[in-house]
């Protein structure tokens, strides 16, 4: 019989197969060719106690039996192409999801993304990064893949309750991704894995009868008696459909100007907006595993911080161990950053967006006369003004020194830093609103408090990082995901205000594409 065990494993063992399954005979008294196969089902860090180990849970199997597959769920893919159409708006995680369950479901997918597919998108994304141009419709958040096909790819979500999520990790895994994504509690791809992947899930989109139509902006959503009728687009075309899925991701104002020219309900939401920290990798290492011994064995630390500070939360928001920040702007005359990793994370840099909550009610009184975009128009105000304390040098973005930002000092001087526009000392402590500065240095204490060394002058704060989540949600019906005005008008994902990351947005638009195909009656 299989044997199910838990056990901890020396960091040299556990990322090597022959010696976990070494360690593991002899953890059973055993010898290792007894052992068949080995199917781990979990594997995480243990970093708690001063020797770091690995826990990891797994299916030992023995003589002639055969360990279960990897893939346990079935994806039933099926010619579409003369099947009712459902047009989905963005190629993004949602969007991208959301199409390839239609098929499966027997729906024809036609997405439309304003953007370019990934490859041609790396083109621009190079130009923002040597702060050359920036194009409004191609660059970290548009296009292909969404803000997600260059991120770190971190596929870790606490998003249980929103579907299957082995389903999403599997499909990646089939499309490219290391089968290391099945069992790691906190897997990820690799921004340089990412692209491939995106483009293996959409050439079965293609595959199986779906469109894809790239540099196609949507500037009409058809409504007829309250239904949908279809879509028009920039380029004058006219796509008809009963079924449209918004999955435009959490950046695409023009979506929501859209949405409110049409009388559409909308309601303004709970965000939050801070700067992106920047360590040394190597710092980082020595604080989460307490020295610097046996690091080689073990992938670049991470952290996860949280705190309240005067009745609102801050805390770290996707942190890329061993990664890059990056221009994350989507208009002329903004600053935003974000961070990324490869897949490798052998950058000797370590960042996380650090943020303070910001509920409706937060919102400065100048904005709130804009209803449910008052927080978006404050997103909007912070990153036009980080950009007008950049010096007026593009996508070069305000900086400072972490410890000259707790005590409210302009930095002499900066250090270096994985941003390649590059960065300029910027007094981010006095042109931050108070409610977001006074809360972030009060935070950075208290995390250094939890992490030695965290607060440092060799690290250092870059502004802004406001693109968390969106300020804007759209009304839909808890039941059927249609939006609570129009019949077969399916908000999902980021954009919609109801997920947050890769793998809740991919859940999220396959819950889009099963009740889209409840309505068409195809189920």
């Amino acid at each position: 019989m299989p044997k199910q065990i838990q056990v901890n494993i020396p960091p040299e063992s556990a990322y090597n197969e022959e010696l976990t399954k070494n360690f593991i005979a002899a953890y059973l008294k055993i010898n290792k060719n007894d052992i068949s196969g080995i199917r781990i089902l979990k594997r995480s860090i243990d970093a708690r106690k001063q020797e770091t180990k690995i826990n990891v849970s797994a299916i030992i199997y023995f003589g002639k039996q055969k360990p279960m597959p990897l893939i346990t769920n079935e994806f039933k893919y099926q010619n579409v192409e003369n099947q009712l159409p459902v047009i989905i708006i963005g190629a993004g995680p949602a969007g991208i999801f959301a199409a390839l369950r239609l098929i499966e479901l027997g729906l024809k997918p036609i997405i439309i993304e304003q953007g370019k597919d990934v490859h041609q998108r790396k083109k621009d994304i190079a130009q923002i990064n040597r702060n050359e141009a920036l194009n409004p419709l191609s660059n970290y958040c548009f296009g292909q893949g969404g803000a997600g096909a260059f991120s770190d790819g971190k596929l870790h979500t606490r998003s249980t309750k929103k579907g299957n999520i082995s389903r999403i990790l599997e499909i990646f895994h089939l499309n490219g991704a290391n089968e290391n994504v099945l069992y790691d509690a906190h897997p990820h791809i690799g921004s340089d894995k990412l692209p491939d992947i995106i483009e293996n899930l959409m050439n079965t989109i293609l595959k199986y009868g779906g469109e894809v139509h790239y540099n196609t902006k949507l500037t009409d959503i058809l409504i007829k008696n309250n239904k949908i009728a279809g879509c028009q687009t920039a380029d004058g075309k006219e796509f008809k459909a009963k079924a449209l899925i918004l999955a435009t991701g959490h950046s695409a104002r023009d979506i929501y100007e859209l949405l409110q020219k049409k009388n559409l309900a909308l309601q303004a939401a709970g965000f939050a907006m801070g700067v992106r920290v920047e360590h040394s990798q190597t710092l980082i290492d020595t604080i989460q595993y307490h020295s610097l011994i046996k690091t080689n064995f073990l992938p670049p630390a991470s952290y996860t911080l949280t705190t309240q500070i005067d009745e609102r939360g801050v805390y770290s928001f996707c942190m890329c161990p061993g990664g890059h920040i990056v221009p994350a702007v989507s208009a002329e005359n903004q600053i935003v950053v974000n961070g990324m990793s490869v897949a490798k994370r052998n950058s000797p840099f370590a960042n996380s967006g650090i943020v303070v909550e910001i509920r409706p009610e937060d919102v400065p009184e100048q904005f709130q006369k804009y209803g449910a975009f008052a927080g978006l128009r404050f997103q909007q105000y912070l990153e036009n003004l980080a950009f007008t304390n950049n010096g007026g040098k593009g996508q070069t973005a305000p900086a400072q020194r972490v410890t000259d930002f707790v005590t409210g000092k302009l930095s002499a001087s900066l250090p270096k830093s994985s941003y390649l526009p590059g960065l300029i000392s910027s007094p981010l402590h006095f042109w931050l609103p108070k409610s977001i500065s006074i809360r972030l240095q009060k935070g950075f204490m208290i995390f250094d408090r939890r992490m030695r060394g965290f607060l440092t002058n060799d690290a250092v704060v870059v502004g802004v990082e406001s693109r968390t989540s969106s300020p804007v949600r759209i009304l839909r019906d808890k039941e059927t995901m249609q939006h609570i005005e129009v019949q077969g008008l399916f908000p999902c994902g980021e954009g919609a205000g109801y997920a947050g990351g890769i793998t809740s947005s991919a859940m999220d638009g396959e819950n889009a594409a099963a009740k889209v195909a409840e309505f068409l009656g195809k189920v």
